[in-house]
């Protein structure tokens, strides 16, 4: 795998684990998709120290995730050979 599409993979699963990570803990917190309630709540005195850990979480999973379907091809092909 390149280094290009492995930072890219990290990027999208991240913000896609990003997203659906918010999206659930918004419905188990207030019963239903309240995302005005949620951003008074969670975002809007704490902008910047949101963003920072969502984007952190994100590419650290993104990281962990993308590492793991890296070693999974390496040893598919190990094995072929």
């Amino acid at each position: 795998m390149s280094q290009r599409k492995y930072w890219r993979s990290v990027i999208v699963l991240g913000l896609v684990f990003a997203v659906i990570y918010t999206l659930i803990s918004i419905i188990f917190e207030y019963g239903n998709f309240a995302f005005e309630q949620y951003y008074k709540d969670h975002i809007a005195n704490n902008t910047v120290k949101y963003v920072i850990g969502q984007i952190g979480a994100a590419l650290f999973y993104g990281l962990i995730v993308s590492y793991g379907q890296f070693r999974a091809k390496e040893k598919r092909e190990k094995n072929s050979n």
